[in-house]
């Protein structure tokens, strides 16, 4: 083929495929690089369960009891892992939430344990949250069959600050109550614990892929829904006002969940602010990439690697992920 007079930028001096020639050419250039080190583990720690339940809508996921918790935290560490997100499950339930804030809680044991255990080396994050905990499944409480903001985040500032007692490195709250991030910031700089990290739910939607959650932590709500408190997907600029609105009132880490149907936020978020961005990508976002491999229909390893790469590329600095384990054995080979 004659070279043609048109400029030096385009076909046939340039030839992009020059960079794709050989897997070591592709790895010199690749762009974007995952790293156990940006992955978050959730873990599921159930008050009084004997032994470990796989949870049927999330398989290799289970719900454990705490004298398996130890075992599940080293395994994650050994693979390069260094944050995990616990939740908990109690054995009791109330229209207060009592269980979320007690200090001998299923969480507080099991950050106590976890610090004991692993000292520094494991991060430990808690989700901050009262459907768990509450006989109507809210994440906020029921006060005339509306869910009351103002009680709720006092609530949550005390969840915050026994988490923090027991020994969290940061604290996630998850039931986007309006002002629940400044609560709980005043809340444990009251307290003393002015070192504790809060990683807000800054944009979390109303969303279908929390299914398999809900049923793994028992936390579906008894009446209504989620939609007076949890974003409408289809609003991005109400999503920015969300994450101002954290910004605004001291958080330190800004969380986008879901993660894959909302990269478009991430990355707009990503644009707006140099605080460090966790993306959650969920359970319904697990079970579809799972229910998919098991008929043998996609590459579950190949698929978990673009699904996790465009997250990062789209601006996130970590994320939580159930292939969390999986993806970092991956990577180690």
């Amino acid at each position: 083929m004659k070279k043609s007079n048109n400029s030096s930028n385009a076909f046939p001096n340039v030839r992009l495929r020059r960079l794709r020639t050989t897997p070591a050419v592709r790895a010199l250039l690749q762009e974007t690089h995952l790293s156990a080190k940006n992955l978050i583990a959730p873990v599921f720690v159930q008050e009084g369960l004997k032994k470990p339940e796989q949870i049927s809508s999330m398989p290799d996921i289970q719900r454990l009891p705490l004298g398996k918790l130890a075992g599940e935290v080293e395994r994650i560490s050994d693979l390069g892992i260094r944050a995990v997100i616990l939740f908990g499950l109690p054995a009791r339930k109330d229209e207060k939430a009592a269980t979320a804030f007690d200090d001998k809680g299923i969480v507080q044991q099991s950050i106590e344990l976890v610090r004991k255990q692993f000292g520094s080396k494991m991060a430990v994050v808690t989700d901050v949250c009262l459907c768990q905990y509450t006989t109507h499944g809210h994440c906020g409480l029921v006060v005339n069959k509306k869910i009351d903001n103002d009680s709720s985040i006092d609530t949550l500032a005390k969840v915050a600050v026994s988490h923090a007692r027991a020994g969290a490195d940061i604290v996630a709250p998850s039931a986007m109550m309006d002002g629940q991030v400044q609560a709980m910031r005043c809340g444990l700089d009251d307290a003393g614990f002015t070192d504790i990290a809060i990683m807000g739910y800054s944009a979390k939607h109303a969303s279908p892929l929390y299914a398999p959650f809900r049923d793994a932590a028992h936390s579906a709500p008894e009446f209504g829904d989620r939609q007076t408190y949890q974003m409408p997907f289809s609003n991005a600029r109400e999503a920015m006002r969300e994450v101002e609105t954290d910004i605004a009132e001291g958080v330190d880490i800004i969380m986008i969940k879901p993660a894959i149907p909302y990269l478009d936020l991430i990355y707009r978020t990503r644009q707006k602010t140099n605080l460090p961005i966790c993306a959650y990508s969920v359970s319904g976002e697990y079970a579809l990439i799972k229910a998919a491999a098991l008929n043998g229909w996609i590459d579950e390893h190949a698929v978990m690697t673009e699904f996790l790469t465009s997250i990062k590329r789209a601006g996130a600095d970590m994320m939580i992920t159930y292939q969390a384990k999986k993806m970092a054995e991956l990577l180690s080979e």
